[in-house]
């Protein structure tokens, strides 16, 4: 029979699991959605939302799990909660749509660096999960690599601060909500599928829709709606499993996948300013992973 400690170290490596899985398929979000920068970033955001939810619905189906997904979907306190998460993920799947089609992957890149600061801020203060020496050190050396590439942009970068404040507290509801992880995001997507439905028929009654006027439009919408589903089942598993100071750091990966094809496909902009927040931010993961193994060996 296993012990709690060991009950809880397996749970702890599912978490990795689940947690490197939707870093790394969001590490390449902007190769996706690179894909469809020609359609209109409401009209994309509108179908996320839809075909999120209908692949959604569809896993819970092949698996069997609507009996287990009921006291949840009629529970008025779970409802609540994540039409709140809903709001958030909404508003960062919209921005980060613009950020892509609008050739600022650099700019989501920081956006996703400055998420883990959030997340930790919320941790600390509202959880009231402990930092040792080695994570006061590597989110100090974060902070100067964030800060760093702000006093850069010589502006206020929107893009970042949105990104990075909705999917930080976004976190946060998710991993305080007692639901299962494919019924929070059916929840979530059903809170936001009757906008996008009402959106999809004013387009369709202006002549503006492209779903249903071209097959090829809709295969690579349908695509955005699945792609969405698979890292957000992901992270909120992690969630229910790590802490959010873990998480944090491990949300590094995505932005560091972003920063990759921002510079070395799409070319943008990379000077010193970006390279030595680069190194910064890299500086502190390698101290934060050096206090874990520490930890572990302990």
């Amino acid at each position: 029979m296993s012990t709690p400690v060991a009950q809880s170290d397996n749970r702890a490596q599912q978490g990795l699991v689940y947690a490197l899985a939707a870093y790394g398929i969001w590490g390449l979000f902007p190769l996706f959605f690179k894909q469809v920068t020609d359609l209109p970033a409401f009209e994309v955001l509108g179908h996320r939302v839809i075909w999120a939810s209908a692949f959604t619905a569809l896993i819970l189906t092949l698996g069997m799990r609507w009996r287990h997904s009921r006291p949840h979907l009629t529970n008025p306190r779970v409802w609540g909660a994540l039409s709140i998460s809903a709001l958030l993920i909404a508003t960062n799947w919209g921005v980060f749509i613009y950020a892509v089609g609008d050739n600022q992957v650099l700019a989501s890149s920081l956006g996703y660096f400055l998420t883990p600061l959030i997340s930790i801020l919320i941790g600390t203060m509202v959880l009231g999960e402990k930092l040792d020496r080695f994570r006061q050190a590597a989110l100090l050396i974060a902070c100067a690599g964030v800060l760093w590439q702000i006093i850069a942009l010589g502006e206020l970068p929107w893009i970042s601060l949105v990104l990075a404040s909705t999917f930080g507290v976004y976190g946060l509801v998710r991993k305080k909500t007692p639901v299962d992880t494919l019924t929070g995001l059916l929840i979530e997507t059903l809170v936001l599928s009757p906008f996008a439905l009402l959106y999809w028929a004013w387009l369709l009654y202006t002549g503006d829709d492209h779903f249903l006027s071209n097959a090829y439009d809709a295969g690579r919408m349908i695509a955005m709606g699945i792609i969405t589903s698979l890292p957000l089942i992901a992270f909120a598993a992690a969630a229910q499993r790590l802490s959010l100071t873990v998480v944090g750091f491990l949300t590094y990966l995505a932005p560091t996948g972003h920063f990759l094809l921002a510079v070395f496909l799409y070319d943008e902009p990379f000077g010193l300013h970006q390279l030595i927040s680069f190194s910064l931010i890299w500086l502190a993961l390698i101290v934060f992973s050096a206090g874990s193994l520490a930890q572990r060996r302990k």
